[in-house]
């Protein structure tokens, strides 16, 4: 048993333990209301068996908190592997990941990101997107697939035309100049990026160079439905479904939002942007 997956799972046992000893029962008066040996309350609530998510609403509900039991069963679905590397993922190639995506995206309604270096696969040209799969492949060392990955990437961005979504999509500024494409791709992608301002299903800000922040994010998120937070570094994909995940994201989600510029302050950042970067 991992270390990350105990540790977990005996701080999910602290937290029942709390709500036990909040309802004034001792686990001899919980075993009974619950129709339990008292042993399995001990093993609970010390992190010596893994809760069953029915076990976690009987506990709540006989603690009197019954609302607690959704952040209960974010962490019981927190105890299993949420950390997805790379290099496994990516061991058949870019596009059964990005056909997950498809699926993924498809059933979420409302969803909010923020990405500071590169712009969103939800956003991207073909051109755009086969440069960064392709740099992506080599870096990772991976098959490369780049042709079917940017096929799949870009039927996810179907779901930005479906009337009952929600897209709610973020950048920082650097990201519309960082070449990591060439200058003529790189100019067709902020002429793409001018064609999302005013679409009914997409609100797209740009955090603008010079604009107060609160704090400065060190990677880019997505939160789905708030309900997962999926976060992607250099090497794993991060998932996070906890209450607390879930608050901190969307506060700093919020924070950003504040300093974000919409509509035509975007667009003449888009064009700024578009300018020096144009072929020469």
């Amino acid at each position: 048993m991992s270390t990350d997956f105990q540790s977990a799972r005996e701080a999910l046992g602290a937290r029942l333990n709390e709500l036990r000893t909040a309802a004034g029962l001792n686990g001899r008066d919980l075993a009974q209301l619950l129709g339990w040996q008292p042993s399995k309350v001990s093993r609970l609530q010390n992190g010596r068996q893994t809760a069953t998510p029915e076990d976690l609403r009987a506990w709540a509900a006989a603690c009197g908190r019954s609302d607690t039991a959704a952040d209960l069963l974010g962490r019981l679905r927190a105890l299993e592997s949420r950390q997805r590397h790379w290099r496994k993922q990516l061991a058949a190639g870019h596009t059964p990941v990005q056909d997950r995506y498809v699926v993924e995206y498809r059933q979420t309604t409302v969803l909010r990101g923020y990405e500071a270096t590169v712009i969103p696969g939800l956003f991207q040209t073909p051109d755009y997107a086969r440069h960064l799969l392709m740099a992506h492949a080599d870096m990772a060392q991976t098959p490369r697939d780049t042709e079917a990955a940017v096929a799949s990437r870009m039927r996810r961005q179907e779901v930005l035309y479906a009337a009952e979504k929600l897209f709610r999509v973020l950048v920082w500024e650097g990201a519309l100049h960082a070449l990591v494409c060439p200058r003529e791709v790189m100019a067709g992608q902020l002429d793409r990026l001018v064609g999302l301002i005013g679409m009914s299903t997409v609100e797209f800000g740009i955090v603008p160079f010079g604009a107060p922040m609160r704090l400065t994010p060190k990677h880019g998120f997505w939160i789905f439905d708030e309900s997962r937070v999926v976060v992607e570094t250099i090497n794993t994909e991060l998932s996070f479904e906890t209450a607390d995940d879930l608050d901190l994201y969307g506060r700093t989600w919020d924070g950003l939002n504040q300093s974000a510029a919409y509509g035509a302050r975007a667009h003449r950042i888009i064009a700024r942007a578009r300018h020096l970067i144009a072929p020469s």
